[in-house]
């Protein structure tokens, strides 16, 4: 019998360890994808970019493109600013970061580079900050309210400690508001 529940534990730790990493390399792909779809925007927009300073070389003058162009080149910045963040969470995915020298994708925890030679700075991880939660069940449009006080008392003053991520890791769809939303 003890045979069997140790090929359970281990059948179960591999069945975990399997759905981390699938789950992992499917948040990878899907962010990759983001990442080529915002590329593939990026360059529409220089095309247009191009097909502005064309029309202004044919017009001689007569055709203002300043405004134009300021507003894709910063559409351009927010796309970016995109791509890169999409990166970063990539590089999360799979532990690891990025050469600010070369761009090379590298270990967390190499001091140099392997491709540049580079000296990395040292990653100092902030440490989780604990928040006092205080719970007030009270509800005042409770009928049975006389009844309900003495018990509403004792959970009024229900406090818990929780740890709270200095940076958490959100789905890639959602934002802190949209997860306070919901909780609410």
């Amino acid at each position: 019998m003890e045979f069997f529940d140790k090929l359970g534990k281990k059948a179960s730790e591999a069945y975990k360890v399997t759905a981390d990493k699938t789950g992992k390399l499917a948040k990878e792909a899907k962010l990759r994808m983001k990442i080529s779809e915002l590329k593939s925007q990026i360059n529409d927009i220089y095309k247009e970019i191009g097909e502005c300073v064309y029309q202004k070389h044919t017009r001689d003058g007569e055709y203002d493109i300043s405004k134009e162009i300021e507003e894709k080149c910063t559409k351009i910045d927010v796309l970016s600013d995109e791509i890169d963040s999409n990166l970063k969470q990539c590089l999360e995915l799979k532990d690891k970061r990025q050469c600010p020298n070369c761009f090379a994708e590298i270990e967390k925890d190499v001091k140099f580079c392997p491709k540049c030679g580079t000296k990395q700075e040292e990653i100092k991880e902030e440490p989780a900050k604990e928040v006092e939660i205080i719970e007030d069940n009270k509800n005042p449009f409770d009928g049975n309210s006389e009844n309900n006080n003495e018990s509403n008392e004792e959970k009024s003053n229900l406090e818990k400690t929780v740890t709270v991520e200095s940076d958490p890791k959100l789905d890639e769809d959602k934002t802190v508001e949209h997860i306070s939303e919901e909780n609410e």
